[in-house]
């Protein structure tokens, strides 16, 4: 009998084919087969049936969630509706920071500090006027606790006469003991008119260059730079600028000969190049607002030095934030530095104030070599509602845009009682129709122009 081999092609358990020995009888094959390797996997189908009926039962149950769903939506929807309709009129509060007891909590902590401030300062003076400031924070403090022992939250109220305070406070400290008025002038009150034109020139580095600055120097008794006049164009988009130009005597200015030029930063870009129409030549120094910063700068023409100081206030604005606008938007006019009689000033924005105007004096510490702010103010005047601004006697005037030849001086905040009047019509008229900068000068009681590359003058009247 001769064996043969089989080979069986099955599916059995791992899947291999089986080898199979079988006999030949009778002109048939016969083998033996172990059947039990193509058993039915009755256990593996259980697994798997009841795998099936698990995932059936879950796609029910969300089906159900889904119809669900369906059914309640249109109520959610319903329901966000009615609740943003009911919270509309409320929005404006939301948005402002008024309706916040976080606010709230904020306000105490500055109300608190001003209760130390006016402290320090009724310990000193000892008057009337502090007296009446002292009770006044201290009806202020105790509304305040009112509000936080109750659901009544004003809080726009609250900041408004705390403004009124801190401006007191500051007035306060800027009267000296000895104070006689010792510019008589200014004591005439506002200004009452400003004349046509006086000087009229085209800028030295031509039309083209429609921002800048000029001027003639703003320090009174200055010795140094007495009668120099000085020019400082924005030479990059009409944003930055990093020379000044400086004329020792009126006739030169006018002729544009004999001149020094300074460079104030190794490029447009370089941390201390000048940003926006805002320089002012204080004695030897030019003080400006410095390249996207919230800061100021004094440039030093003899060393060639650059000192700066942060301005004080919470969000200052800077990088064409709060420029000058009223009409047209004057780029990266954010921080003006102006001069009067009382000293420097720089005049800016802060989120803190709601784009309102903010006016601090500057110092410069001679003995220490620093820049500081020694008094800020808060108005309510929306600086981006403003064309321009300038401080004369301690005075903020704004101006506004009236035509192509026309601007007007229409507002004006006095530090020294905290007092605003926005009633003023004194026209203001000009060659061109943007005005890049506007500063006063004391030494002269002139009003310096940057008329879109036209410099003008203006002789202001009390």
């Amino acid at each position: 009998m001769l064996p043969l081999l089989l080979l069986l092609l099955a599916s059995s358990g791992d899947g291999q084919a089986q080898r199979v020995i079988g006999q030949k009888k009778n002109d048939a094959c016969a083998c033996k087969v172990n059947s039990t390797v193509w058993s039915f996997p009755t256990v593996k189908y259980e697994a798997v049936l009841q795998h099936v009926e698990s995932c059936e039962v879950s796609l029910n149950n969300l089906q159900e969630q889904v119809q669900l769903s369906n059914q309640r939506l249109p109520q959610i929807q319903a329901l966000i509706k009615n609740v943003t309709a009911r919270l509309e009129p409320y929005q404006y509060l939301h948005d402002q920071g008024l309706y916040s007891a976080l606010s709230l909590h904020l306000l105490g902590q500055e109300l608190s500090q001003l209760e130390t401030d006016i402290g320090d300062i009724h310990s000193q003076l000892n008057n009337v006027q502090t007296q009446k400031l002292s009770k006044e924070v201290g009806k202020l403090r105790t509304d305040v606790g009112r509000k936080e022992m109750t659901n009544t939250i004003n809080v726009k109220t609250v900041k408004e006469k705390l403004r009124y305070l801190k401006n007191s406070a500051e007035s306060c400290k800027s009267i000296p003991k000895d104070f006689r008025g010792h510019h008589r002038y200014c004591l005439k009150g506002l200004m009452t008119n400003i004349s046509d034109p006086v000087v009229t020139k085209i800028s030295p580095y031509g039309k083209n260059y429609i921002s800048g600055s000029w001027g003639q120097q703003a320090q009174m008794n200055s010795e140094g730079q007495k009668n120099s006049y000085w020019v400082q164009p924005l030479l990059s988009s009409h944003i930055w600028g990093n020379s000044l130009r400086v004329y020792q005597t009126y006739e030169d200015f006018m002729a544009s000969a004999n001149h020094k030029d300074f460079t104030v930063a190794a490029s447009y870009t370089h941390a201390n190049a000048i940003e926006g129409p805002s320089a002012v030549l204080y004695g030897e120094a030019l003080y400006y607002h410095c390249y996207r910063s919230a800061d100021v700068c004094r440039y030093d023409l003899n060393s060639n030095t650059v000192k700066r100081v942060t301005l004080p206030g919470t969000g200052v604005g800077f990088n064409n934030k709060f420029p000058y606008c009223y009409y047209n938007c004057r780029d990266n006019s954010d921080v003006d530095v102006e001069a009067d009689e009382t000293g420097l000033w720089a005049i800016y924005a802060t989120v803190g104030n709601h784009g309102n105007l903010v006016v601090s004096q500057l110092l410069w510490d001679e003995e220490a070599l620093t820049l500081n702010v020694s008094q800020t103010w808060e108005t309510r005047l929306f600086k981006k509602a403003v064309s321009n601004a300038f401080m004369v006697c301690g005075v903020l005037y704004a101006t506004r845009y009236v035509d192509e030849h026309r601007e007007e001086v229409f507002y004006a905040f006095d530090t020294a009682t905290g007092k605003e009047d926005n009633s003023l019509v004194l026209p203001l008229q000009k060659v061109a129709k943007g005005v890049a900068s506007l500063s006063y000068n004391p030494t002269n009681r002139q009003i310096y122009v940057y008329n879109d590359g036209y410099l003008l003058a203006y002789q202001a009247h009390f």
